[in-house]
């Protein structure tokens, strides 16, 4: 059962493009329509940003923004290193121009935003306090989920999701935040919904959640007071999960790391593995290879289709 008015089709577009918009913040400095054949005049001279969890969160984004429309809900991004996501999305929203009015949401603040990225004087590669609506720096992982908590104390109005990165889960402050549970499950405090990014991989190799079978990580997950409950990489799992009525939800978010990144690379697997954390493609500037993958990579979101030149997006 389904939320009544959820648009699956508007948040796979909307997911796609800030996608796009998230690889053209990393690597682009020109061309960022691509309008003309990518030239290795286009590409920053230094590559920074953190690409393997930014499909997640847009695909989390995306639908919690679908899923809850009222005023009292708020977002909690564990990963903030994912910034190219976030700001993705705050600029499509025009959250982003309200503090900053060159970001405007046409094809000149489209360019501002990608250009400046991980830029001199621009926006950093991780959320920091110039993000609109930010309450805690985004470059250290572990106290996402405590910081939710003491954002939900004493407003019963609120509902606040959290995203958890599986590496981040790892942490000690993370861990320990789950016994939080227990200390704010009165009625004059908000509801929280824990997320966790279950994308396999950390910045080295795998992660130990990733290891553990799913009966396993549900006991874990019991065992604190919670009930765990698993979204696919599908937009009618996430609106189903959304949609269950339960005490103290903690949900499990599984998709590839790095999703829709280029597969291989001088026969190492990119998508899906470890490899896809920071910049997939690190030498693109000089490599000819590299610069195919990219273009064929940025051309597979099809981004003519949700940005018109004239009108601005279309989804």
């Amino acid at each position: 059962m389904y939320r009544m008015g959820i648009n699956f089709d508007k948040i796979n577009r909307r997911v796609r493009a800030c996608d796009y918009l998230s690889v053209a913040q990393i690597y682009l400095q020109s061309n960022f329509l691509l309008e003309r054949p990518l030239a290795p005049a286009d590409i920053k001279p230094r590559l920074l940003g953190h690409w393997g969890t930014c499909h997640g969160i847009n695909f989390a984004y995306a639908n919690l923004k679908a899923f809850f429309t009222h005023q009292n809900f708020q977002f909690i991004l564990g990963p903030g290193h994912g910034f190219p996501a976030l700001q993705a999305n705050l600029f499509i929203d025009g959250e982003l121009a309200k503090v900053d009015p060159r970001a405007t949401v046409n094809r000149d603040g489209l360019a501002y935003i990608c250009k400046n990225f991980s830029w001199p004087g621009g926006f950093p590669s991780h959320s920091s306090p110039a993000t609109p609506g930010v309450i805690c720096e985004g470059g250290e992982l572990g106290y996402a989920l405590a910081t939710a908590y003491g954002a939900a104390l004493g407003h019963p109005e609120k509902t606040i999701a959290v995203l958890i990165g599986d590496g981040e889960l790892e942490t000690a402050t993370a861990l320990s935040s789950l016994n939080l549970v227990n200390l704010l499950s009165g009625n004059n405090n908000g509801r929280v919904l824990p997320i966790l990014h279950l994308n396999g991989y950390k910045i080295s190799g795998p992660t130990i959640y990733a290891r553990k079978s799913e009966r396993e990580l549900n006991e874990l997950i019991r065992g604190f007071g919670y009930t765990p409950i698993w979204i696919e990489h599908a937009v009618d799992s996430f609106q189903q999960a959304l949609s269950q009525e339960v005490k103290h939800p903690f949900f499990i978010l599984h998709t590839p790391k790095g999703y829709g990144a280029p597969a291989e690379l001088n026969h190492h697997k990119i998508a899906d593995n470890y490899l896809s954390h920071q910049v997939p493609l690190p030498n693109v500037k000089t490599d000819t290879t590299e610069l195919a993958l990219l273009e064929k990579w940025l051309e597979s979101y099809n981004f003519s289709e949700l940005f018109n030149k004239e009108q601005g997006f279309v989804l």
